[in-house]
């Protein structure tokens, strides 16, 4: 049997802690234990009813076709109507493209810009993939920590300590997934400030969550004009709008930079889904109001879950702002042990113990370059949010040690 030779760039990518979380616990599920999933970060609500008729009008009506690379127009036209409603800026169509959900937008800019050695810089905790498309296009992450001390958001001076000659690319991420962070107007106005020191650092700003905000929000490009030219903001439908599955997103940023991505793209994927599009499209133009109620019904869940993990001794979690995440530290766990003998050391050590005891499947910190923490999403039912969280305290009382 032939050996495979894996290239350099794909050598050292390996199944996300996510996935690994998800196939044990489903692993669990299949023996007949029943495991309660809070690893993944997908809204339990349905599309749209609009959005799906409106897809299901576009493939009747034939536009089932090849879609122009960059997207089409219609879309992008609605994409900056979008921005200037609930951003603040109103971008030329020449500043956006759609891809295939934000993850290829945010590979596509790297893939496009950075050499090998080129450095990004990554406030930890942050989402595993960031680091993945990183390290696959070659680039050298610079992880700062950011702690709960700071609200989980980087900080002017430790972006300034950061910044070297081979700095390429600075990735934000307001709301923030793992911790729920959000960086307000004057904290992206500060940062903002020292890079306008450092003309060679553009800066991805990945507001995804933008919709699922628990203060005003602003976006990077609204709180820094005069850095547009350097400024990539990526977004989509997937979270707000319940549409993981449609695998829509967009980026908007310097005409150049747009051109290089979507070349990239035409050698990858070409244009995103034609009916995906159709989708969006009614998404962005279509009622909104959905986007307040659904934001009120997260709400509720992230004050529920944050209330019964601080009531568990050991555990602390902050309030987050935005997303459907919670990120709770658990170093009053480690030195603890189970019943069976077994030392809690770390993270994932309190992340496989609360799976095979409680059964409830969480992600340890570890993953997110924040070590020392878990991540919860809060993106399912009330019952189960409620019941997953008793199990944990029942788990963790369990403990001996305490």
């Amino acid at each position: 049997m032939a050996e495979l030779i894996r290239s350099d760039r794909a050598a050292s990518l390996q199944l996300s802690e996510i996935v690994k979380i998800s196939e044990a616990a489903r692993a669990r599920q299949a023996e007949g234990h029943p495991v309660l999933t809070f690893g993944t970060g997908e809204p339990d609500f349905k599309t749209p009813e609009n959005v799906i008729a409106a897809a299901h009008k576009a493939a009747l009506a034939g536009d089932t076709g090849y879609p122009p690379t960059a997207g089409k127009p219609a879309l992008r036209e609605a994409i900056a109507m979008d921005a200037e409603r609930f951003c603040g800026f109103r971008p030329e169509i020449a500043e956006i493209m759609v891809s295939t959900g934000a993850k290829q937008v945010i590979h596509n800019a790297f893939a496009a810009t950075v050499n090998p050695g080129d450095e990004v810089i990554m406030p930890a905790p942050y989402w595993t993939s960031y680091a993945d498309i990183v390290d696959f296009c070659q680039g050298e992450m610079v992880t700062v920590p950011c702690g709960a001390d700071q609200g989980f958001r980087l900080t002017p001076d430790a972006l300034e300590a950061a910044i070297t000659d081979k700095t390429r690319w600075l990735m934000l991420n307001t709301p923030g997934n793992p911790s729920g962070a959000m960086y307000s107007g004057e904290d992206l106005e500060a940062l903002a400030e020292v890079l306008r020191k450092h003309p060679q650092v553009w800066v991805i700003a990945d507001e995804i969550y933008m919709h699922i905000t628990y203060a005003p929000f602003t976006s990077f490009r609204k709180a820094a004009p005069d850095l547009a030219d350097r400024t990539l903001i990526v977004n989509g439908v997937s979270k707000s709008y319940a549409m993981t599955g449609w695998r829509l997103g967009w980026g908007i940023g310097p005409v150049e930079l747009i051109k290089a991505m979507t070349a990239i793209q035409g050698q990858c994927t070409s244009g995103a889904s034609s009916i995906s599009q159709a989708a969006a499209l009614e998404a962005l133009t279509g009622p909104q109001n959905l986007l307040a109620e659904r934001c009120d019904a997260f709400r509720a869940r992230r004050d529920m879950v944050v209330d019964a993990l601080n009531a568990v001794d050991g555990i602390t979690c902050e309030v987050p702002g935005g997303a459907f995440y919670v990120y709770p530290n658990c170093e009053g766990l480690f030195g603890r042990t189970t019943s069976g003998g077994k030392l809690i050391e770390n993270d994932a050590d309190v992340c496989e113990y609360i799976l095979n005891e409680g059964n409830v499947a969480l992600v340890p910190g570890r993953a997110f370059g924040l070590p020392g923490h878990f991540r919860l999403s809060y993106a399912y039912s009330d019952a189960d949010l409620t019941e997953g969280c008793a199990r944990i305290a029942r788990a963790v009382n369990e403990l001996k040690g305490a």
